[in-house]
């Protein structure tokens, strides 16, 4: 037991230690690719010590908040998936699919136009609030009739996804001020973040992270069964609350900051699950890793895409999401 457990840590090192390196290189390539390029060695040596040139004001006033917001968004949709797909059972449950994004989604857009006035730091409150409402009208869809199944979930939360959407639309089409900022934002981008939103989000996510870490033990026990994880002693009940809890701190705050990004909760805790096992004090902390990587090698891709100009991280990971919910759908939710 001793030698397999040695073993697992060391797999779970290894491929801890592979994410973070991906996610250095990936961080140092968001600082240089641009529409003003900077060499890779002049990005290591600005970051620490800047000087008065162009070339570190673009970094640290505008690309370094940037990576880092996208950094922190990219964990917080992974482990908020990776909660979702432990508490449900349900390899397809993931923000996006959940409804818990578009539900977040609405009642931001609806703050922003109907009370034009409010701070970022209120509206996360409203994001709050639609991803609690989105989650759990598709929790209570998909659970009826027999209990939820993938197939179930993915129909309620295309559902839901699509009347949301259609909401969002209409509230949009009826009040055309600032259309063009909120339809960027809603195709999900980090593009314009700055170090407000990078110390918004800093208090909510290290809330969500923490909570969830210690939450690991729990969600891979309930994996096992609830009548099992009863007779472990562990409070079922409590469990489910505290995780939803958290996901909706997760995803609330990653979209009232960087809009609807979709399928990075989808696509990590699947992997990386697939990588180590059954253990969620493993999973998370790795899939925090590979997603942050993941979506900042997505928001470097989407500067290519109409370059110079900047495109919606959002396209890339539908792009990369999609075929991969489609693949999970088809096997009835089964990775292997």
């Amino acid at each position: 037991m001793s030698e397999q457990s040695s073993v697992v840590k060391y797999k779970w090192a290894l491929i801890f230690l592979l994410g973070l390196f991906i996610l250095i290189a990936s961080f140092i390539a968001s600082l240089s690719i641009g529409a003003y390029a900077i060499p890779f060695s002049d990005v290591v040596k600005l970051l620490f010590s800047p000087d008065e040139g162009k070339a570190a004001s673009i970094i640290h006033t505008i690309r370094l908040p940037r990576a880092l917001v996208g950094i922190i968004v990219g964990a917080c949709l992974a482990i908020a998936g990776g909660i979702m797909q432990a508490i449900t059972n349900n390899p397809l449950a993931s923000p996006q699919v959940f409804g818990v994004n578009a539900g977040a989604s609405l009642m931001v857009v609806a703050g922003v136009v109907l009370f034009p006035g409010l701070g970022s730091s209120t509206l996360v409150y409203f994001a709050f609030l639609g991803a609690a409402v989105g989650g759990a009208i598709v929790y209570s869809l998909s659970s009826t009739g027999g209990g939820m199944t993938p197939v179930k979930l993915a129909l309620a939360g295309i559902t839901v996804h699509l009347f949301l959407s259609s909401l969002i639309e209409g509230i949009v089409l009826f009040h055309e001020t600032s259309t063009e900022d909120v339809l960027f934002w809603l195709a999900g981008g980090i593009d314009g973040r700055n170090w407000a939103d990078v110390q918004l989000m800093i208090p909510w996510s290290l809330t969500g992270l923490i909570g969830a870490l210690f939450l690991g033990k729990g969600l891979t026990i309930l994996g096992l069964g609830d009548d099992v994880a009863r007779g472990l002693g562990q409070k079922i009940g409590w469990i489910r609350a505290s995780s939803a809890i958290l996901v909706i701190l997760l995803a609330g705050i990653s979209v009232a900051v960087a809009g609807p990004i979709g399928f990075i909760g989808l696509i990590i805790p699947n992997i990386v699950r697939k990588l180590m096992g059954s253990d969620y004090r493993l999973i998370l902390p790795v899939s925090a890793v590979f997603g942050a990587a993941l979506l900042t090698i997505s928001d470097v891709l989407s500067r290519f895409i109409s370059f110079p100009a900047e495109s919606p991280v959002g396209i890339v990971t539908a792009l990369l999401g999609a075929p991969f919910f489609l693949y999970l759908a088809s096997r009835g939710g089964r990775t292997a």
